[in-house]
């Protein structure tokens, strides 16, 4: 099956009346934010967006991304292959005051001055977004075992004697 290249850039409003359907891949080498976050990422991000009117007449558009990215594991350092799926549903606004009229379903996604929404950035910012915070193997599959992460051992603390313990006494000889 041929890979059919999606555009970077679209008209929502023109594209949900003609009530549009896009499916294809991105080239992930386009996505210099995203390569500089992870150790490699496949070669294409397939995608699918479909454009449409909703019940109130608001122009939304919704639909996945899927790739694989390889991230290094900040246990042991190792590389391991991590799937993204990334479902996004996005409504065009022109501005702040738009935005927040927006049912809570809905992301808001700024037009330019054209009228367009740049599909690459707002998929590389999904994408991104989708990445774990720490990433991490599976302890199973994570060559440090819990043994390998304790370093040294904390000594228990010393006893001291109670501050307070001067107040006791003072209260037990005024009885």
């Amino acid at each position: 099956m041929q890979k059919v290249k999606l555009p970077h850039s679209v008209e929502p409003v023109k594209s949900a009346m003609k009530r549009s359907d896009y499916r294809g891949v991105m080239a992930s080498k386009d996505m210099e934010r995203l390569c500089g976050t992870v150790v490699r990422c496949d070669d294409w991000v397939d995608a699918e967006v479909q454009f449409e009117k909703d019940a109130q007449g608001l122009t939304v558009f919704h639909g996945h991304l899927d790739t694989q990215v390889t991230l290094l594991c900040q246990r042991c350092n190792g590389e391991f292959d991590f799937p993204l799926h990334v479902t996004f549903c996005f409504s065009p606004v022109q501005g702040h005051q738009d935005s927040e009229e927006l049912p809570a379903a809905y992301d808001p996604v700024e037009v330019n001055d054209q009228g367009e929404v740049d599909l690459l950035q707002l998929f590389e910012d999904e994408l991104i977004l989708s990445l774990p915070i720490v990433p991490l193997h599976a302890e199973e599959d994570c060559t440090v075992s819990e043994d390998d992460m304790q370093f040294g051992e904390i000594e228990p603390e010393q006893e001291r004697p109670n501050p307070f313990a001067v107040l006791k006494e003072l209260k037990r000889d005024q009885e």
